[in-house]
């Protein structure tokens, strides 16, 4: 069977920082982009030996502001690829890109190099909230780049969007959900607002400014009830899609499949192979140009971690996990697990269907907790099958009990 292999290809450049973005990107360093493109280049055509086993099935350029960098740019590189990797005519290519920044002939040059689907930063039709975030557009300008987009012949766009952000309220997320629907998008990607150290949204942690997590989960189960009434089904905890338009560069990431990424921040995992670059766009440029250090993190996977990551990414989906898949993956009981996944669905957390568990929408609102649980617990199988982790007086760590409806969850002797 042919290896197959996603591409992301990092542009950390922005006309400006938003309030709540935690990502490596920068704004005033307009300068570098050519010394930066010509360090992509070079590193992509260095890497070429490495790609040659596989074709590439996607490709996706991310930010940073990609549609701020240019057409021109990121077509150089796509184009690069294609001459240094085998890019298959059927893969799916995707561009960021901002209302502000993306311009009619841009979106005409990428779509006749090839790009086909382009992910669009929305994140609210409240452009009194779009300030107070720190976005440079307002909701018509997004409006006017999708039409654009379609006249240009793009029919697979994605629109993020963002909840629980400061002053919002039920009805304006309800607004933003009606309004985007109206743009007719084939995907949309809805994260709930992370509020980061050190990012200017920080100033409203603990504010009256912010929605409770009450009011933010009834958010969540707001959308998800409203997209799939509008034939968007939910894939991932934050991704809905139209049949047949989920995203297949995403989809890399939470199946485990192979994925390298270049620029400053990227990351890569090939085989049992996982590696990142150093977060330092001067630093990236010389190391790739003067042929010094840029990994910042390397690392063999082992298969008891490689089984805990099936888990984690696993249980992100709809798709979820199945006892036969987590076998293949790490050759190791899955009881205790599956104990678990039964217990949570005596709360409504999860469903079994076709041999597989899943979370429900109220059980990807506890997702994190239930999902450390499960780790938990596979942490516990790897003790009983290995006697010497055991401690010095032969008895096992603690047992987990159950967590409460609050997702709770403690140990018992």
């Amino acid at each position: 069977m042919d290896k197959m292999l996603g591409i992301y290809i990092h542009i950390p450049f922005c006309a400006g920082k938003c309030s709540y973005c935690d990502f490596y990107s920068l704004d005033g360093c307009d300068g570098l982009m050519p010394k930066y493109q010509q360090a992509l280049i070079k590193h992509i055509i260095e890497t070429a030996p490495q790609m040659e086993p596989y074709y590439i099935d996607t490709v996706y350029f991310g930010g940073g502001t990609p549609s701020y960098y240019g057409a021109k740019y990121i077509c150089e590189l796509f184009n690069t690829l294609k001459r240094s990797a085998k890019v298959l005519r059927s893969a799916e290519v995707t561009v960021e890109v901002n209302p502000d920044s993306v311009t009619k002939e841009d979106l005409r040059m990428m779509r006749s190099e090839g790009i086909n689907r382009l992910s669009m930063g929305v994140q609210s039709a409240n452009d009194d909230i779009l300030k107070l975030i720190g976005r440079r557009h307002n909701f018509r300008q997004a409006e006017q780049a999708m039409k654009m987009a379609r006249s240009e012949g793009f029919d697979n766009i994605s629109i993020d969007l963002i909840y629980g952000l400061p002053t919002q309220s039920r009805n304006d997320w309800a607004d933003t959900l009606f309004k985007a629907l109206a743009m007719h998008p084939q995907h949309m990607s809805c994260y709930g607002l992370k509020i980061e150290e050190g990012t200017p949204i920080e100033k409203y942690k603990g504010t009256d400014s912010l929605p409770s997590d009450d009011e933010q989960a009834d958010m969540y189960l707001y959308m998800t009830d409203i997209l799939q009434h509008y034939d968007y089904d939910q894939y991932e905890i934050s991704n809905f899609a139209i049949e047949g338009y989920e995203s297949k560069h995403n989809l890399k990431y939470w199946r485990l499949d192979d994925y390298m990424g270049f620029g400053p921040g990227a990351h890569s995992c090939v085989g049992n192979l996982r590696y990142s670059f150093k977060s330092d766009l001067e630093g990236y440029i010389s190391g790739v140009m003067n042929g010094t250090e840029i990994i910042d993190e390397y690392e063999h996977i082992g298969s008891l971690e490689r089984a805990a990551e099936y888990i984690m990414l696993g249980m992100r989906t709809v798709r979820g996990i199945s006892k036969r898949e987590y076998f293949k993956v790490y050759k190791s009981g899955f009881d205790r697990m599956e104990y678990l996944l039964s217990e949570y669905q005596k709360k409504g957390w999860t469903r079994y269907n076709n041999g597989r568990w899943s979370f429900t929408s109220s059980g990807f609102l506890l997702s994190n907790i239930l999902i450390g649980t499960l780790l938990e617990a596979q942490s516990q199988t790897k003790m009983s099958a290995n006697p010497w982790i055991l401690g010095s007086n032969g008895q096992s760590e603690p047992e987990l009990r159950m967590p409460d409806n609050e997702g709770n969850y403690s140990y018992r002797a």
